[in-house]
């Protein structure tokens, strides 16, 4: 009986050791960065001249993206970077730990934060656009990439877009794209930091033909859609509007009205 007894005060202890190694492992283990200062932003090859304005100025060039943090909402206002056909790989690449940014000068938001709200961690710039690289892919699990989704709309309408979009990189070649969620006051919040939920997701898409711009961009509302894509296209002033976020902000003015203010899907086949 003593024996008995022996034992299971050590298996009790032993489970007691691994609930408190696993409860410091997951509140404490910090991962190294996925990128450091000295590559962040050397592959990155979106053109500055396309960068959208930034409301903050906490403007963050990784290698492979960049973003426009805004420190009251926790989350990045915009991410812009480009598609090319050959970025789509099938390459298998293990999920990494999401990852505080560590180029954001506040820091952006923990991702336990989303633990137990209903909310995905909604990728900005997804990582099934970037298995060409390992680091290129782990760069997508930074926090500042990802914003709380409704989880129906993240795996439904907002997944089929991202998965057109992949459709027209095969088609068009180089893509230029925008993301982000609309950040607006009085926003559902969740977790200690108050991350905010966005009421909608907008996505710009553009491309150069003939050394014009053609763009098509879409604003869609964060809750299950049963609706097909072209139901949701609006113009890029649309979503300059509900976001005041001036896009193409370098190009001549006159360069813009060309294509901001339509809605045409004409060259964009779906």
């Amino acid at each position: 009986m003593a024996y008995y007894k022996g034992n299971r005060t050590i298996y009790s202890v032993l489970i007691l050791i691994c609930i408190v190694g696993f409860w410091l492992f997951e509140n404490f283990y910090t991962p190294a960065p996925y990128s450091n200062k000295e590559t962040s932003g050397l592959e990155n090859n979106f053109p500055k001249a396309f960068l959208p304005s930034s409301t903050t100025g906490d403007i963050v060039h990784h290698s492979y993206f960049t973003l426009s943090y805004n420190e009251p909402f926790e989350q990045a206002e915009w991410v812009a970077y480009v598609l090319e056909k050959g970025h789509l790989t099938y390459d298998d690449r293990k999920r990494p730990y999401f990852l505080e940014d560590p180029f954001v000068p506040s820091k952006s938001a923990d991702w336990r934060n989303y633990k137990g709200s209903g909310y995905d961690r909604g990728h900005l710039v997804p990582a099934g656009d970037r298995r060409f690289s390992k680091q290129a892919y782990d760069e997508t699990f930074y926090t500042s990439n990802v914003s709380p989704q409704d989880r129906e709309f993240n795996a439904g309408i907002w997944n089929d877009l991202e998965q057109q979009i992949r459709r027209w990189a095969k088609q068009y070649g180089s893509l230029y794209i925008f993301t982000g969620g609309v950040l607006e006051n009085g926003l559902e919040e969740i977790g200690e930091e108050d991350v905010d939920v966005p009421n909608a997701f907008y996505k710009i898409v553009a491309r150069k033909k003939n050394n014009k711009l053609h763009t098509i961009s879409f604003l869609i509302p964060n809750k299950p859609q049963f609706l097909p894509l072209r139901n949701f296209v609006v113009a890029i002033d649309d979503i300059e509007e509900e976001t005041g976020i001036d896009f193409f902000a370098e190009l001549p003015p006159d360069e813009q009205k060309a294509f901001e203010a339509t809605t045409n899907t004409v060259g964009w086949k779906f």
